[in-house]
């Protein structure tokens, strides 16, 4: 009886290792592809999706006096979100508040760097902002990769390089004078010789008998956002670009001579009051680099929730003719993204912020620019594609670009030679001909002005199909 519960049991434990072999070669011989995590498309926060399709670009009813290229031309679109409104002021000061701080963070490394070098100063109040790069202290186990930089000479720290090593975002920075670490630290941000310092720093604040509200304020021009693309045609890395990413406040009285618009200039972009308003003075440079951060400042947060995960597709500005496509929003021969050829409702009410009848800007009940979530948004559910602030986009400007462009996902991209980019919408100073989703305008892309902002586009991975009915129709 013993000998045979044995057998059993033998006979149990290879049925279980034939079971386990044949389990660990579960496709057969048969093509079955990689194991991959099902991916489910995420909708951006403040984002709509517009769905793939197509439709007659151009002038429902073409003026050959008043628009720029009167063709028409039928396109096909694919899929892609877009921001319900235009940028705002709170968005963008999100950026420029995250370039600032890491250009100081920058300089404080620096400092932190050339005091402290390899020593570890538990007691140096820069030692908080010391850059975070790839060693180990003594005593500590090596990885296999940090062995290989060290004998590639790869695993040292070049302070001027900044793919060696990471900024220390952990601690806050403390901007009031009251809370200053030491004197070293005031030096970096006040400007001028520490007493352990080995240089003599430029500072980041405008003192306050210099600025117009007798308040100090941050040197503006130092907050400076760098990055670089992948240049497809070359098939190669851009150089590093560096912009100044802070918006020209001076638009809203250089935009208009012989008029009092100061208080705009002064209160527009940092006041609270104006924090949901589209932001303006922004270059077509400017938006591509804050399209750039916020395609990074999402994926480092996607890479720091778990290893292996998908990174989202990268933020760009709309190409002109996805503009015109979410214009429509989704009504065929649409002369404004509201569909009909007026611009005020059977009650009377304008259903756009802009300037109407003879250069009357006040007869909509707004002077300047409104809330970017005014007025009734587009059957997709964006607000504002006709007024408050034109728009850039990515295209290029071609007179006649419906004459040449391909029929799906038409662009004209970029050159040296061209610097004009197109410019959709109109704003709360233009008449109503701007106003409409065919209006074609440009200007050069590193002008600012009180008229014009953007807002931002992703594309759509996969195909939205199946999608008859807009998800995100409102009416």
């Amino acid at each position: 009886m013993h000998n045979k519960n044995i057998l059993v049991k033998r006979f149990t434990l290879i049925i279980i290792f034939f079971l386990i072999t044949a389990c660990s070669k579960s496709d057969r011989g048969e093509l079955v592809g990689l194991k991959t995590n099902k991916f489910f498309p995420n909708k951006p926060q403040g984002m709509v999706l517009i769905p793939s399709g197509s439709y007659t670009m151009g002038p429902s009813n073409p003026n050959a006096a008043l628009d720029q290229n009167p063709t028409l031309k039928t396109v096909s679109i694919k899929a892609f979100y877009m921001d319900e409104t235009e940028i705002t002021n709170s968005e963008y000061r999100q950026f420029v508040n995250w370039v600032r701080d890491s250009v100081v963070r920058y300089e404080l490394a620096k400092a932190a760097y050339f005091k402290i070098g390899e020593d570890i100063n538990e007691d140096d109040p820069l030692r908080e902002f010391m850059p975070i790069y790839n060693r180990v202290d003594d005593g500590e186990e090596k990885s296999a990769y940090q062995l290989y930089l060290e004998e590639n000479g790869l695993g040292i720290l070049d302070i001027e390089n900044k793919s060696t090593y990471k900024l220390n975002w952990k601690n806050k920075i403390a901007w009031d004078r009251s809370d200053y670490l030491d004197a070293n630290y005031a030096a970096v941000l006040e400007g001028g010789i520490g007493p352990d310092l080995l240089e003599d720093y430029e500072g980041f604040f405008i003192p306050a008998d210099s600025t117009p509200n007798g308040l100090r304020a941050f040197k503006t021009k130092r907050i400076k956002y760098a990055f670089r693309e992948f240049d497809i045609e070359k098939n190669k890395w851009s150089e590093y670009q560096s912009i100044e990413i802070y918006p020209d406040t001076t638009v809203w009285y250089k935009d208009f001579e012989y008029s009092y618009n100061e208080p705009m200039h002064n209160d527009y972009f940092w006041h609270d009051a104006y924090a949901d308003y589209p932001v303006v003075g922004v270059s077509w440079e400017q938006a591509k680099a804050f399209a750039h951060w916020r395609t990074f400042y999402k994926n480092q947060h996607n890479r720091k929730q778990r290893k292996n995960i998908q990174l989202d597709s990268r933020y760009r500005l709309p190409t002109e003719a996805e503009w015109e496509y979410a214009a429509r929003g989704g009504i065929e021969r649409a002369e404004y993204p509201w569909g009909g050829p007026y611009t005020y409702d059977e009650k009377g009410c304008f259903l756009a912020n802009f300037k109407p009848e003879r250069g009357d800007y006040a007869a909509d009940q707004i002077l300047y620019t409104a809330e970017a979530e005014s007025y009734w948004p587009n059957d997709y559910g964006l607000y504002n594609m006709s007024g408050n602030v034109a728009e850039w986009t990515d295209s290029n400007y071609e007179k006649g670009a419906n004459d040449f462009v391909a029929g799906l996902n038409p662009n004209v991209e970029g050159s040296e030679n061209n610097n004009k980019k197109v410019v959709r919408g109109g704003s709360w100073k233009d008449v109503a001909h701007f106003l409409k989703v065919s209006t074609r305008d440009y200007e050069y892309q590193n002008k600012k002005r009180s008229y014009i902002g953007f807002r931002t586009v992703q594309s759509y991975l996969g195909e939205d199909v199946g999608f008859q009915e807009n998800p995100n129709k409102i009416f």
